[in-house]
């Protein structure tokens, strides 16, 4: 039996790239406009560094890298609530296809989803600013970069909220296949980021603070735009407050899947922690090499993390349909995708390094130690890139302890590993560190990929046997 065209499944709507489009055709549509957006990102980071770079002050870039983590908490607040709730949503529209009463389930998810973001955010960052001097403490922060630091971070603080609420947003209008819109929104924003920083840093001289400030407007005026534009397009998903549900039937699939984004995110913040703890030790220099590189490596992590992330949603649309040839087929080219652009791009890069480092600081020290920083996040960003599939999968097919696994084993592999590079190797075997860790994560996922098949394969088979008995009373009735 075919599936009914409606005006959602029609050539050429976001929904029929979920639903039946050719592969490569939907992997384009979802996986190049995220792409472009991450990229624009990454080079807004870059510029940001040059911005910050150009008053000629190394504790304002080591201020930067040492409030990185706390974009860890907003991913983790994000992606707990955005991440689990745009799985649920793919699936329940994957599976609406055949059973239509499923799509009545999205709206109490997205409520969910924005509001529980918003919630949960508003509580950790008031917490944070309550207690900012220990924090700015606990990141690693020494006398020196300490004020830098603060003003930072207080800033970052006070807009934790909004920035939870923009990735979990946009991860729920990427859960309909809207990735065009998406793209939109993010490039958008990082353009006001942009204009926002002339005017914070080089022309009202607001330093760090003036960037964090920045990247919160921005962050707002994203948020605005994808809840209106939801508001007008989306016929399922909902940011009412009044389909706000704490109900058994979303609370579990979303923090099933939404747990292991929490824990990744927060075992970065653990990492990034103990990372700037110890290279602070090798002074302010090694700081801002490291910020200057992870920078530099972003533009091509984001590159693949657009084809990891973009995939997510027609994964799960695919395993909430029982479609299994269309899941392992966008499998297979997402992993050909992914093997590609690492190569081309960490080949590129690192052609260049010097280059591209030598633009951002003319400091040879920090040269020196860039040059073997992006190296070994180059060579990490090849394994990653398999392994965040790997991860993907795991979470668009609901397999919550597989993805949770995961998001541990970085954790607890990295610290071991750096706490014993940085006593043997010292600086060198902090850098390496990450790389190491990244290829034993790899390992693990293909394992449990290994052993996840026939679990997926059921739980297809079951979705399936679900949705004809659904169909045939439909049929009686």
């Amino acid at each position: 039996m075919t599936t009914p065209t409606t005006p959602e499944t029609t050539v050429g709507s976001n929904r029929w790239y979920l639903s039946s489009a050719p592969i490569v055709r939907a992997l384009v549509h979802l996986c190049i406009p995220l792409a472009a957006a991450m990229i624009v990102g990454a080079v807004y980071n870059v510029i940001n560094a040059g911005f910050i770079g150009s008053l000629h002050d190394a504790t304002l870039l080591a201020a930067v890298t040492l409030g990185a983590p706390l974009l860890g908490l907003v991913m983790a607040v994000g992606g707990v609530f955005g991440v689990g709730g745009g799985a649920l949503i793919s699936r329940l529209l994957g599976a609406a296809e055949k059973e239509p009463s499923k799509a009545a389930e999205i709206k109490h998810v997205s409520s969910f989803a924005v509001w529980g973001a918003v919630i949960v955010g508003t509580v950790l960052g008031g917490i944070g600013l309550l207690a900012l001097d220990p924090l700015v403490m606990v990141l690693g922060a020494d006398a020196a970069a300490a004020p830098a630091t603060g003003a930072f971070v207080a800033v970052l603080l006070a807009f934790v909220p909004v920035l939870a609420a923009a990735f979990c947003l946009e991860q729920l209008v990427r859960a309909e296949g809207a990735a065009r819109q998406v793209m939109v929104g993010l490039i958008a924003s990082t353009v006001a980021n942009v204009v926002f920083d002339i005017l914070f840093i080089l022309v009202l001289h607001w330093g760090v603070a003036g960037a964090a400030l920045a990247m919160g407007l921005s962050n707002l005026g994203v948020v605005i735009y994808f809840v209106v534009w939801l508001q007008r397009h989306s016929e399922h998903i909902s940011v009412s407050p009044r389909w706000f549900t704490l109900s058994p039937a979303v609370l579990k699939p979303v923090f099933g899947v939404g747990v292991s984004e929490l824990l990744q995110s927060s075992f970065l913040i653990i990492t990034s922690l103990v990372l700037n703890n110890l290279a602070a030790a090798y002074g302010d220099t090694a700081l801002a090499a490291m910020g200057v590189a992870v920078r530099i490596a972003q533009v091509p992590e984001f590159l693949v993390m657009g084809v990891t992330l973009g995939v997510l949603p027609l994964l799960a649309y695919s395993y909430g349909k029982g479609d299994r040839p269309r899941l392992m087929s966008a499998v297979r080219v997402s992993a050909l995708t992914v093997g590609a652009v690492t190569l081309i791009s960490a080949t590129t890069v690192f052609a260049f390094r010097e280059q591209v480092i030598t633009a951002f600081s003319d400091d040879r020290s920090v040269l020196a130690i860039g040059v073997t920083i992006l190296t070994a996040q180059l060579v990490a960003m090849i394994v990653n890139g398999f392994a965040g599939l790997l991860t993907s999968l795991f979470q668009a097919t609901g397999r919550a302890v597989p993805a949770i696994v995961m998001s541990v084993s970085q954790g607890v592999i990295f610290i071991p590993v750096v706490l014993l590079g940085n006593l043997w190797f010292g600086l060198t075997g902090i850098i390496w560190s990450l790389t190491i860790t990244e290829v034993a994560v790899f390992l693990i996922g293909v394992v449990m990929w290994l052993g996840s098949r026939s679990a997926i394969d059921r739980g297809l088979a079951e979705g399936n046997a679900e949705r004809a008995e659904a169909m045939l009373d439909q049929v009686d009735a």
